[in-house]
């Protein structure tokens, strides 16, 4: 019962409406900081346990690391803007173009441009890589699953389909969250450690304003249009 009147109070909230960015990243800003505090959990025990390795050793690892996560990403966006979209829309032609478009925007967006950005910011010289072409062999068969998995989901029962997009959404900002502090790790941020507090304000607005585009605001946007209720 609980679960059910968790779900039913985020869907159909009082003036909750379809694509509406500020309801939508009120809504889904507390997954955002969660995911965050634990991706950099997640990060810190994996620095802890290179036992003093030499910081290139260290940077190829947090690389090796921050492609798995960053492909896992893929799959997660793919799905929840799939998911999304096909609550409330059945043109399939249209879902899989935004489904695919809106995955590869906001993942480099989230994952690659905004850390690039962020590490500039705090005086740290980075190294932009995009992977987008050179790993193309890599990315599409995370992208076609995660579009395939958000199709599924969206055939389920009715009741089921929130529950499904909390908790795909909320691993999906918490894999984001990792895949862009790993890239920074890999890409010249090797003393995080000394920038935890600006660099997780940062994060947060890296990770959850992309994110909630992606799996809330666009395939809402484009699936009901504006202004319509949920």
């Amino acid at each position: 019962m609980l679960k059910k009147d968790l779900l039913h109070e985020h869907q159909h909230g009082a003036g909750h409406q379809c694509g509406d960015l500020k309801t939508e990243l009120m809504t889904h800003f507390p997954y955002g900081v969660f995911s965050v505090a634990l991706g950099f959990i997640g990060v810190a025990i994996m620095d802890y346990f290179s036992f003093g390795a030499t910081r290139e050793v260290v940077q190829e690892g947090a690389h090796v690391l921050f492609h798995t996560f960053h492909f896992l990403h893929i799959v997660f966006a793919a799905t929840g803007v799939m998911l999304t979209y096909f609550r409330f829309s059945k043109n399939l032609l249209k879902g899989i173009v935004i489904g695919a478009s809106s995955t590869i925007i906001f993942c480099v967006l989230s994952d690659i441009l905004l850390p690039y950005i962020c590490g500039m910011v705090l005086g740290v010289p980075m190294r932009l890589h995009i992977c987008f072409v050179s790993e193309l062999h890599n990315v599409l068969p995370f992208l076609v699953i995660g579009m395939i998995n958000g199709w599924v989901l969206s055939q389920h029962p009715e009741e089921m389909q929130g529950y499904y997009s909390v908790w795909s959404h909320f691993a999906h900002i918490f894999v984001s969250s990792v895949a862009s502090l790993l890239y920074m790790v890999s890409h010249g941020f090797g003393s995080w450690q000394g920038h935890m507090g600006p660099l997780f304000l940062s994060l947060i607005f890296a990770v959850v304003f992309p994110c909630t585009m992606s799996d809330v605001v666009v395939p809402m946007y484009f699936a009901k249009g504006k202004g319509k209720r949920c």
